[in-house]
């Protein structure tokens, strides 16, 4: 089985494709998986690292929405075509899966030209103009949010790492705060504005680091790489761990009983499977898709939200500081964030693409 993953540009996109990629090599050791990318995006690093060869196309943004702007980019997006469509040559793939961003239009009109299968995955609750696009093409469509409104589309969650979605958060969380320099005995708040850190997140826990240590409230806290010299001097007391940069996330899931994040897809989808309540500031740019992310999330009773403009430390200290103290609270909300999460959506995805490559096999050449 060959398969080609359309999920370059961001996180997002690249996350979910690496873990179907994982998952369809766990069924089929065999499976030949390439990625395809470009060069302006995250990908250029994280598929190499996690071992999948990857083919680079140029990259051609798209609008938003359907404008008159698309009149400015058949060229480039024609090259951009022909570019997928030759890789789609040279891995014989049998099916090309795409996750959204800029590689996923091109993908999709190479992918018909060659007349092989098309399978799309939209995380976000509004899907972008790649997937509407592809979900013209196919039936086969998936997402990762319940609400989504996309053509053809069925509700299957997001493909997490499986170190996340097999996580054990509270068996092995001595063990995770020990990693961290982290106290076995008072309760951790992770904070994460994700890879690049978030200002706003930042300023406002720097601003509450006194009412964290009054409180007895321990922070892990990703400031992200250019924050570094920001941080609050840390305090053996009650520990206030500062780092630029966690590779092992499913660790620092597992030291924390609470988090104060961003509402990106992966991110929600990630917090809901391992169980972990959250008080969730939604980017305040974009078309407000990650409100709607934890709208859900939040409305179960599973995590609370927070405008980034009322994110402040005052805000800390009277709304959440209570409730990161408050035990049984803490516990209630991660029950209602776990009976949210979907740890398998990985191997629905695989186990999916594998029926249509076998249905397509099968199908007889007229008609394909």
């Amino acid at each position: 089985m060959r398969v080609l993953l359309a999920g370059g540009g961001s996180a997002g996109h690249i996350e979910p494709a690496l873990a179907l990629a994982d998952a369809l090599r766990r069924i089929d050791s065999g499976a030949e998986v390439t990625c395809l990318g470009t060069e302006r995006g995250l990908e250029t690093r994280l598929i190499p690292l996690r071992g999948y060869p990857l083919e680079l196309i140029p990259a051609v943004p798209m609008p938003r929405s359907v404008t008159p702007k698309l009149l400015t980019v058949p060229g480039r997006l024609g090259g951009a075509v022909n570019a997928a469509a030759a890789a789609i040559d040279r891995t014989r793939a049998q099916v090309l899966v795409g996750f959204g961003g800029y590689v996923a239009t091109p993908a999709y009109l190479a992918a018909r030209r060659r007349k092989i299968p098309i399978v799309v995955h939209e995380a976000n609750p509004k899907p972008g103009l790649a997937n509407r696009l592809g979900a013209r093409f196919t039936t086969h469509v998936f997402t990762g949010h319940p609400d989504t409104q996309l053509r053809h589309g069925t509700y299957l969650g997001i493909p997490i790492r499986r170190e996340i979605a097999d996580l054990d958060r509270l068996g092995l969380g001595d063990k995770a705060r020990a990693h961290f320099g982290l106290r076995p005995d008072l309760p951790v708040l992770l904070v994460t504005g994700g890879s690049q850190g978030a200002r706003s997140l930042n300023e406002a826990v720097f601003g509450a680091a006194g009412w964290f240590r009054e409180a007895g409230v321990q922070v892990l806290h990703i400031i992200g790489p250019r924050n570094a010299h920001e941080a609050p001097a840390a305090s053996s007391r009650v520990p206030y761990v500062a780092t630029t940069y966690i590779d092992r996330m499913d660790l620092a899931y597992a030291a924390a009983d609470f988090a104060l994040c961003r509402a990106g897809a992966m991110t929600c989808a990630e917090l809901t499977a391992v169980g972990l309540p959250a008080a969730y500031v939604p980017l305040p740019v974009g078309n407000g898709e990650q409100r709607l992310n934890a709208l859900p999330i939040v409305q179960r009773g599973g995590g609370m939200l927070v405008t980034d403009a009322d994110l402040t430390p005052e805000w800390i200290r009277d709304t959440l500081l209570p409730v990161l103290v408050n035990i049984d609270q803490v516990a209630d909300m991660s029950e209602a964030a776990h009976s949210l999460g979907r740890g398998d959506a990985d191997r629905l995805l695989a186990e999916a693409v594998i029926t249509i490559v076998g249905s397509d096999a099968q199908a007889p050449r007229h008609a394909r």
